[in-house]
């Protein structure tokens, strides 16, 4: 028998990234559909602006996901503030792009530190958390680029199969520890946030608007998705490519220019965000070029 639709109203989310892009998309989705929000974020004064706009229902936070300190007096006080988190999302993220070998030290340290680390601590400080209360469900936000491996961003690529990975690993303990908490990984194709700017297009593949991400996650949490692709027609790309063999359909993802995506990526039209990306800091003025990490 079918499990009921969770119903959210009343529940209360915590988000991170979330004063732009797919965080606010989220915190916006969530906030119509009757719950109190948290939103954590880096640039205290954008997620201030974020929470505002969203209305009382929203609180902002400021929050470093790569520090302990910073994310464990996040979750405490969203608690105090909203009360207890039922639905958790990691969505914190940065993607510089470029060759793999023409890649400082400092920039790949940067997105594992932010992309993979920070989600790893917000599953052990939240977690524990839900597992005393037997319920929640904590979603974290990769990439279909963590299951194919995108040219032109391999080290993003590996912080996100990691994610998957790690999801994976950690519901299965959860199952065999007989914890009704649900863990979730989302799987978007390129967004048109400002992270996804200057990168070219699939053939049949077109960028996402954040709301879409926003609704695919609504939903998720609703139906208790495990691996949500967006667009859901993506998921069948996936499982044909499966049972082709590996020069077909690498022969077919040229075809559709799909290694081309992030390879090809504009970087004029990238240079503000990745300088932002690069510094994980907030308010910092664009570069006419990207710059790296100093080391």
């Amino acid at each position: 028998m079918a499990k009921k639709p969770v119903n959210l109203v009343g529940q209360v989310a915590a988000i991170t990234g979330a004063a732009r892009g797919i965080g606010k998309a989220t915190a916006e989705s969530f906030a119509r559909e009757g719950m109190k929000v948290a939103i954590g974020d880096l640039d205290a004064e954008l997620a201030a602006q974020t929470a505002a706009e969203i209305g009382p229902n929203a609180a902002a936070f400021a929050l470093d996901v790569t520090r302990r300190d910073s994310f464990e007096a996040f979750v405490a006080a969203a608690e105090e503030r909203c009360g207890p988190i039922d639905v958790f999302v990691n969505n914190a993220g940065i993607m510089p792009l470029g060759r793999f070998v023409d890649e400082d030290d400092a920039t790949a340290s940067r997105m594992v530190d932010v992309n993979l680390h920070g989600v790893i601590l917000g599953m052990k400080i939240v977690l524990p958390r839900m597992m005393d209360r037997d319920r929640g469900h904590l979603l974290n936000i990769a990439s279909q680029a963590g299951k194919y491996g995108a040219p032109g961003g391999a080290t993003y690529s590996a912080t996100k199969h990691a994610v998957i990975g790690l999801t994976e690993a950690v519901r299965g303990e959860l199952h065999i520890d007989g914890s009704a908490v649900e863990l979730s990984y989302v799987m978007p194709f390129v967004v048109d946030t400002e992270l996804g700017a200057g990168t070219g297009e699939a053939f049949g593949l077109r960028h996402l608007q954040p709301a879409e991400v926003a609704d695919a996650i609504v939903h998720a949490v609703r139906h208790r998705v495990v691996d949500v692709w967006i667009p859901r027609s993506s998921h069948r790309t996936q499982r044909l490519n499966q049972l082709l063999p590996r020069r077909l359909s690498e022969r077919i993802a040229r075809a559709m220019k799909a290694d081309r995506v992030l390879m090809g990526a504009d970087h004029k039209a990238r240079a503000a965000y990745e300088l932002r990306a690069a510094h994980s800091e907030p308010g910092l003025e664009p570069a006419r070029e990207p710059r790296r990490l100093a080391s």
